[in-house]
C-alpha cells in the first residue's frame, strides 16, 4: 500500500499545506480519503491525477475535508471520466444532494453513486479492506484502518477528534497512525487533541510511526516541542510532523 498525504493542513490552510487529503495505492487501483480545498491541486501532481481516482472516502462533513469534491466531479467530467462514487458517514448523500442542488449544473455529468457507512462495521472501497471507529468530534466523524498487503501491516487514519482511549485500541497494532494534532499543548481546545493528550491516548501501544497531520497555524516553530511533549507523555514508537507530498510505503 502506497500512502501520498495531499493535504495535512486545517481550516485554516497555510502556504505549504493545504486542507485534509490523502491518496491510498495498490497495483492499479487508488482511493482518495477527504477532499479539502487545495487537494484537487495536489492530486494533478500525482501520477494518478484526479481521473484516476473514482472512488473517495468521506471521514465526515467539515468544509475542509469536502471544500474540492464537486470540484473533483466536475474535473473528471471535463476529462472525460464518466463515473464517481463517494463513501462517507451518515448524511454523505444528504451533503452530496444539496451541494447539487446548489450546482446544478453538474447533475448528471457523471455517473454518482453514493454509499454510507456507519462505525463500527468493515467494508471494502477501490478494492481495500476497510474497517471504522467513530471520533470524539463536533459532527459525526470516523476513523479508517486500512488492511495491508496480503496480511501485511495496516495503515490508521485517525481523522479528526480528541485523543481517546478507544482510537488508541482502534489504532493499536497499525504499522503506521495519521493523527490529528491541530494545536500545540498551551492551546484549550476541544474535538481536536493537543501533544501531551495524544501522547498520554497512546501510550502503551503497538504503533510503530505517528504522523501528525490537521495542523493550524498555531503549531508553526514548535514542531520539535510538539514531538517531545507526545514522547514525554507516554508514547514510544517513531514520532514526525506530517508534509504536503510525504509518501510512504506500509
Amino acid at each position: 500500500m502506497r500512502v501520498t498525504l495531499l493535504g495535512t493542513g486545517s481550516a485554516m490552510p497555510l502556504p505549504d499545506r493545504v486542507q485534509t487529503g490523502l491518496l491510498l495505492e495498490r497495483d492499479d487501483r487508488a482511493l482518495l480519503v477527504d477532499c479539502g480545498a487545495g487537494v484537487l491541486h495536489r492530486l494533478s501532481t500525482t501520477d494518478v491525477g484526479y481521473e484516476g481516482v473514482s472512488t473517495v472516502l468521506l471521514t465526515h462533513h467539515h468544509l475542509d475535508h469536502v471544500n474540492d469534491l464537486l470540484a473533483l466531479l466536475k474535473a473528471r467530467w471535463l476529462a472525460g471520466e464518466t463515473h464517481l462514487e463517494v463513501v462517507g458517514p451518515t448524511g454523505t448523500k444528504a451533503l452530496v444532494d444539496d451541494l447539487l442542488s446548489v450546482h446544478d449544473y453538474l447533475d448528471g455529468r457523471v455517473d454518482l453513486s453514493i454509499r454510507e457507512v456507519g462505525a463500527g462495521t468493515e467494508f471494502e472501497a477501490a478494492g481495500f479492506e476497510i474497517s471504522t471507529h467513530e471520533t470524539v468530534h463536533s459532527m459525526d466523524c470516523l476513523a479508517y484502518r486500512f488492511a495491508g498487503d496480503d496480511g501485511g501491516d495496516d495503515f490508521t487514519f485517525g481523522a479528526d477528534g480528541e485523543a481517546s482511549a478507544s482510537i488508541a485500541r482502534f489504532a493499536d497494532g497499525s504499522d503506521t497512525l495519521l493523527h490529528d494534532c491541530s494545536f500545540p499543548d498551551e492551546v484549550d481546545v476541544d474535538n481536536h487533541p493537543t501533544p501531551t493528550q495524544l501522547g498520554e491516548a497512546l501510550a502503551g501501544t503497538d504503533i510503530d510511526r505517528l504522523l501528525l497531520t490537521h495542523l493550524y497555524p498555531h503549531t508553526e516553530g514548535k514542531h520539535d516541542e510538539m514531538i517531545e511533549s507526545i514522547e514525554r507523555a507516554g508514547f514510544d514508537g517513531d514520532v514526525s510532523v506530517a508534509e504536503d507530498g510525504l509518501r510512504f510505503e506500509v
